[in-house]
């Protein structure tokens, strides 16, 4: 049994995700390494720190590629909880710890977390699992999309009091996929969609301080030294790396002027040194990912799975577009970092379960035939139905069930 279900496994996505990792700690060591020696006197602590998370992401990967799925959604009212008074703890001066003008980090006993990458999981989770439960209500704008809109509503406003509203739109982005897949009316769509545009608009502009970042993405060098240094330095990191890179390890701006050359920045690094080789393995490792988790929801059994899978598997790829663009200059530094290969701990191990969870999704869909697609609906609604709305945007008609 333990056999047949190895190989069941979705090994190439899982290839492709130990690949990046490994990559990306072989960069998080060239990037750190100055400020590792400078700031701690060993040129490899980031590098161990790093690795340490790794270890620790695969192993909770393992896990969670071993539980069931259904489990994550009849528990996730209880996530969401947590999730919610993680957010507050993060607010109060006793717990919240400050970096950079920001509220972002939790310190409990000798671990500094960050509680918003949970949150990113923890709401995929709650809005595929309510939204597979309430299918028959789809249609309905009160008793079927917006009751999880408020969750989200409270759990942005938290995240943006830290402030972090990059990280809370990244949030947002992915929920709102979840309801377009589950099949929402497209009045209800345009709506939210423009009450969600307008709000962030709104407050992108309202702050002075992300005012000026968005006037520096648009024009950097009109203050190269100061609100727009950021983006010069990463600018000149791409230049001088030219088509084929100086050379891993070879990077001059990681060398005290590139901010953040470990972290959200790592990609100007990357092309600094290894050039459009090294862009050409980024964008095709997370292009396989995402065809992977798409691949995945689209063989799913249910529409808990489906709606899971492809919220996963969208965030992801969220991060990835909010990441590489701040980088490149296509929009405002976000802060969102570069999933898999960043320096950081929180993001990785999180991003590891997602996969795992993936890796589960997989593994079920293999194990039952497409015969007993009919039966989903069971167990007190822990197995979603498949006969609603989410089959308008997967499968095209409502009378055909999801293969």
């Amino acid at each position: 049994m333990v056999i047949k279900r190895l190989k069941q496994m979705d090994y190439l996505l899982v290839i492709a995700t130990v690949l990046l990792c490994l990559f990306g700690l072989v960069m998080v060591y060239s990037a750190s390494f100055p400020i590792s020696s400078v700031d701690f006197g060993d040129s490899r602590f980031f590098y161990f720190k790093q690795l340490h998370s790794i270890i620790i992401g695969f192993v909770l990967m393992a896990i969670t590629a071993i539980i069931p799925y259904r489990v994550y959604g009849k528990f996730s009212p209880i996530l969401v909880l947590i999730s919610i008074l993680l957010l507050i703890m993060v607010l109060v001066p006793l717990f919240g710890v400050e970096r950079n003008h920001s509220q972002r980090w939790l310190q409990l006993g000798p671990l500094l977390i960050q509680p918003t990458e949970a949150v990113k999981l923890v709401m995929i989770i709650y809005f595929a699992s309510v939204y597979a439960k309430k299918q028959t209500y789809i249609n309905h704008f009160w008793k079927g999309v917006m009751p999880p809109l408020f969750i989200l509503g409270t759990v942005f406003l938290l995240i943006l009091k830290q402030p972090d509203l990059g990280t809370a739109t990244a949030i947002l982005i992915p929920c709102g996929f979840i309801l377009l897949c589950s099949g929402a009316r497209a009045i209800h769509l345009l709506l939210l969609g423009s009450i969600a545009l307008g709000g962030v608009g709104f407050l992108a502009l309202s702050a002075p301080y992300r005012l000026n970042r968005i006037l520096s993405f648009r024009d950097p060098f009109a203050d190269p030294f100061g609100d727009g240094y950021q983006l010069v330095s990463a600018y000149h990191a791409i230049a001088s790396g030219g088509i084929w890179g100086k050379g891993l390890g070879h990077s001059v701006e990681k060398f005290g002027y590139l901010p953040e050359a470990h972290t959200d920045f790592i990609m100007a690094v990357i092309l600094e040194e290894l050039g459009v080789f090294g862009l050409l393995f980024i964008i095709f490792s997370y292009l396989f990912i995402m065809y992977r988790g798409v691949r995945i929801a689209l063989i799913a059994k249910n529409s808990f799975a489906k709606l899971l899978a492809i919220g996963l598997t969208f965030q992801m790829m969220v991060q990835v577009i909010f990441n590489l663009s701040a980088v490149s200059g296509l929009l405002p530094i976000t802060g969102v970092p570069l999933p898999f290969v960043s320096y950081g701990g929180s993001s990785l191990l999180f991003m590891l379960i997602s996969i795992g969870i993936l890796v589960n999704i997989s593994w079920n869909s293999h194990s039952y035939s497409a015969k007993t697609s009919k039966h989903n609906v069971r167990n007190g609604g822990l197995e979603y139905g498949t006969q609603h709305g989410i089959t308008n945007n997967f499968a095209g008609t409502k009378s055909t069930p999801f293969k």
